[in-house]
């Protein structure tokens, strides 16, 4: 299960490993936090997921803190109550029952974007209360994912990328390469990616927005922007072991 805040997200950051886990039979899904289910990127995100085979949206309908348009009746999710948006998650959790799920780092991938900060918090708060059955009852019967992966990008896998975000304005803010855990070359499902962030076209139409950086590269550099996806993982649920001190 991806969890992510904005309809592209999905696409940039983990498009490799959901058409690849798609192609090899496993469930696939994507909650997208933000944009309400009757707007135009709802329409975009569902092209997106059936090109990486993610089944269909799952969109909570928060608002975007940086468009207004996304959800005009509903609250930002940057100003919704916390517990709600984690009540929400572990709804879906529970829902769904993910072995894994996958969502942004701390830092709110390369740009600090506040949607994606909030969206981390809410869903390491989310695998941790799902599997509880005293922690949001109402919810579902509980279900406990046995790892969370943080989507994020290492000081030394933003060489392409970088320079193209600073030339529009934008921050780059990448991790020491020492907190990635996991690196996942996803070559063998590039055109499946670039596929669904395509299908996101109000965005690639956009000068400043990641779709439409990529959109304007030579594809042998979008290539290898996309070719690798790396995460860090968090366990979840009980500890594997009883210790009688704490250790580093």
């Amino acid at each position: 299960m991806g969890v992510f805040a904005h309809p592209d997200d999905e696409s940039l950051l983990a498009g490799g490993i959901l058409a690849q886990h798609a192609a090899a039979q496993a469930r696939t899904t994507v909650v997208t936090m933000t944009w309400a289910p009757d707007t135009p990127r709802a329409a975009e995100l569902a092209d997106a997921l059936q090109a990486l085979g993610a089944g269909a949206p799952r969109m909570l309908g928060y608002g975007d803190a940086r468009d207004e348009r996304s959800a005009p009746s509903r609250a930002r999710l940057v100003d919704a109550p916390l517990d709600q948006v984690i009540a929400d998650v572990v709804q879906q959790m529970r829902t769904f029952r993910p072995d894994i799920v996958v969502t942004h780092d701390a830092l709110g991938q390369l740009t600090g974007h506040p949607d994606h900060r909030r969206t981390h918090q809410a869903v390491l708060l989310a695998v941790q209360g799902a599997g509880h059955a005293h922690l949001h009852p109402q919810a579902g019967e509980p279900w406990q994912p046995r790892a969370v992966y943080c989507a994020t990008h290492p000081e030394s896998g933003v060489r392409d990328l970088g320079p193209l975000l600073e030339a529009v304005g934008k921050a780059v803010l990448a991790v020491p390469d020492a907190y990635v855990t996991t690196t996942v070359d996803v070559e063998r499902w590039v055109e499946a990616k670039w596929a669904a962030i395509v299908a996101h076209r109000g965005e690639v139409a956009r000068a400043r927005s990641l779709p439409g950086i990529l959109d304007r590269q030579p594809a042998e550099i979008r290539r290898r922007i996309l070719a690798t996806e790396y995460f860090t993982r968090y366990a979840a649920g009980p500890a594997p072991e009883i210790y009688d001190r704490l250790t580093a």
